[in-house]
């Protein structure tokens, strides 16, 4: 029976890969093709993408959902980071103009998961963990998941600003939406991760033994530094306007605080020390 569920996850993954390179295909068909030209529809590239989800969602839980607890294992964690970014592109994606996203999400989301496969790791959250310890790990992925999409739209909005400023407005540039569109969805991403964050660390302080234990406090102090680089940002584009290319650097020092916060301290515990703790 467990050799059967294997080889099913593993041929659920390789469809799942499918699904994703094909959505991601369409979508850059989509916005590089020269304008005029016949292109796939815009639907299509998005069915692909929820057809690819649906079946990541079956490979995670196999991997996730085991005997002992629940595995968030460091390329478990990157998978099902990915697959949450995914779910709240596609779904978005049906009422707003974000698929364009998937350019440079999907490719990730398929090294994600081929890691995950070749590189099975455990790390358990154990299955009689608090209520509140469990909200705070979802808290935390989602609003990971959301700076992430936010970073990817930061830098498409900046190089689309730099095309914009320089007048040369052709190419995949006229595929994008309008600027203000842009820019709006960027900040609507942020705000929502933000409010996120911030559930995230309170839950930490209420909901944690010793959130400065030795182990967890360097995954603290980012976090907090990562809350008030985005703080003040929201804060700057309220008071100042900030925009463009100024937005663009704060979105992404943040992320990559966020980023080590999480996945470096994982990688350091795990894989490095060898430290199979929860969280």
């Amino acid at each position: 029976m467990r050799l059967f569920l294997s080889m099913t996850t593993t041929i659920a993954a390789f469809l799942t890969i499918t699904c994703y390179a094909a959505a991601g295909a369409l979508i850059s068909i989509r916005l590089f093709k020269e304008q005029g030209s016949k292109k796939p529809a815009r639907a299509t590239g998005i069915g692909l993408g929820l057809a690819g989800v649906i079946l990541h969602t079956y490979v995670l839980s196999q991997n996730i959902l085991i005997e002992g607890g629940i595995n968030l294992g460091f390329f478990t964690a990157g998978s099902l980071v990915m697959w949450i970014i995914l779910v709240l592109l596609m779904l978005s994606a049906l009422t707003k103009p974000v698929e364009n996203l998937g350019v440079a999400l999907l490719p990730m989301a398929i090294v994600a998961l081929g890691l995950e496969l070749y590189y099975p790791a455990t790390h358990f959250l154990p299955q009689d963990s608090a209520w509140g310890l469990r909200t705070h790990v979802l808290i935390s992925l989602l609003a990971y998941s959301l700076f992430t999409l936010a970073s990817v739209q930061a830098i498409l909005l900046s190089i689309q600003d730099h095309h914009l400023r320089h007048r040369h407005p052709g190419g995949f540039i006229r595929a994008l939406p309008p600027l203000q569109t842009m820019e709006a969805l960027l900040f609507e991403m942020i705000g929502l991760g933000f409010v996120l964050l911030t559930f995230a660390l309170v839950s930490g302080f209420v909901f944690l033994d010793d959130i400065f234990a030795q182990r967890m406090v360097h995954k603290t102090i980012l976090s907090i530094i990562a809350w008030l680089v985005f703080g003040t940002l929201l804060w700057g584009r309220f008071r100042y306007g900030w925009r463009g290319q100024k937005a663009l650097t704060w979105t992404m020092v943040g992320f990559v605080v966020l980023a080590l916060a999480y996945f470096g301290s994982k990688f350091v515990l795990e894989l490095m020390l060898g430290n199979q703790n929860p969280v």
